[in-house]
């Protein structure tokens, strides 16, 4: 498992982290204090506080340098 912190401070953020998360086959996971939602759930982001950097929790062993080339627009 590799973690990330990322932002996702627009609703166009959101629908494109989503929309290149969900080419992957591999579980992602979003933690926000206590609150931990499957990365690919757009409303399940929504219910989180934007405002602030996110944890992204990366469930994979390989290849996950293709993943955070990725995710290099949204990283902090």
């Amino acid at each position: 498992m590799r973690t990330v912190q990322i932002s996702l401070n627009s609703i166009d953020k959101v629908k494109s982290f989503v929309n290149d998360i969900n080419k992957f086959d591999y579980d992602f996971d979003l933690v926000s204090g206590r609150y931990v939602i499957d990365a690919k759930s757009i409303m399940g982001i929504f219910s989180l506080d934007l405002s602030k950097p996110i944890d992204l929790n990366i469930h994979v062993e390989e290849n996950v340098d293709a993943v955070l080339e990725v995710l290099k627009a949204y990283m902090i």
